[in-house]
């Protein structure tokens, strides 16, 4: 069953690079079929098989030459290992739709993440969608939420419960920080996409998952991104021809000052919390809340 959920995670990450090229420039992620993004040349099935065809292409195209960006078998290998870490976590457990519940959502952030990481826009698709998604799981899947079912039904509104008030902790907590930022930077410091991310985040891991992804988020980020940008620095900028034959689908550069998506860090906090960090990050929240209690 793992290797079952790996593969069919290879074919949603494919999935996924048609919706980050397609979707920001508001095309149908349905047809036309596979093209080269170059040339428009359809791509034959065989050659547009998740991870195999880039390996076998060796990263260009076969009707142009044009470079295929790594980034597409990054995404097909990241969904498989999240679709595959779903099963082994919760697969064997007394509640195997968690492992559905996981994949799903693992697919829905690296879907946000990329597209964001590509055009700088997280589509409503993938973050209201998902939150829709996540509090119809979480009614109808209490299992997915509070990791028990007894069939009755004040644990699949207690379940709901604790989705909403994820999707509005998150969002509402992290829409008054950016109102904060530009209060205090005199410009927009988050984007309307990623609030709704966190809501979308908050939906299926709770208010305490999505607490962990602002603050985890960002930590992510300084800690990829601060020596990446002190390299960008170092280097001056030298590599901005070479990054104009990457073509269109290239992230910009990171460099001071420039702006920078907070989605795919968002998004990796999150998935940390979803693949281990959440017990860790639960007790911590237990035992803040606990020590509040205890204050005069």
């Amino acid at each position: 069953f793992g290797f079952t959920f790996f593969l069919v995670g290879t074919v949603v990450g494919s999935f996924l690079n048609v919706c980050a090229h397609r979707i920001p420039r508001e095309e149908s992620v349905v047809s036309p079929r596979s093209r080269c993004p170059s040339c428009g040349e359809p791509i034959p099935w065989r050659l547009n098989l998740p991870i195999f065809g880039w390996l076998l292409l060796r990263g260009k195209a076969a009707c142009c030459g044009a470079r295929i960006p790594f980034r597409y078998l990054l995404v097909e290998l990241l969904a498989g290992a999240a679709f595959a870490c779903s099963w082994y976590l919760f697969g064997a457990g007394p509640h195997p739709e968690q492992a559905l519940a996981a994949a799903l959502f693992s697919g829905l952030l690296l879907g946000a993440a990329f597209t964001d990481l590509n055009s700088f826009i997280i589509p409503d698709r993938f973050s209201s969608g998902g939150a829709l998604l996540g509090l119809l799981l979480a009614t109808a899947l209490p299992a997915t939420v509070l990791g028990m079912d007894d069939g009755s039904l004040s644990v699949h509104l207690d379940a709901l419960f604790h989705s909403l008030l994820g999707l509005l902790v998150g969002s509402a907590t992290l829409y008054w920080i950016a109102l904060l930022a530009e209060s205090i930077l005199r410009r927009d410091a988050l984007g309307e996409g990623d609030v709704k991310l966190l809501g979308c985040i908050g939906a299926f891991c709770g208010w305490q998952g999505a607490l962990f992804a602002i603050f985890g988020g960002a930590l992510v980020g300084t800690l990829v991104l601060l020596p990446l940008m002190l390299l960008q620095s170092l280097r001056g900028g030298k590599d901005e021809e070479g990054k104009k034959e990457q073509g269109e689908d290239e992230a910009p550069a990171i460099g001071w000052g420039v702006e920078i998506p907070f989605g795919p860090f968002l998004a990796a906090a999150a998935m940390l919390y979803q693949f281990g960090l959440n017990e860790y990050a639960d007790a911590w929240f237990d035992k803040l809340r606990h020590t509040l209690t205890l204050m005069p």
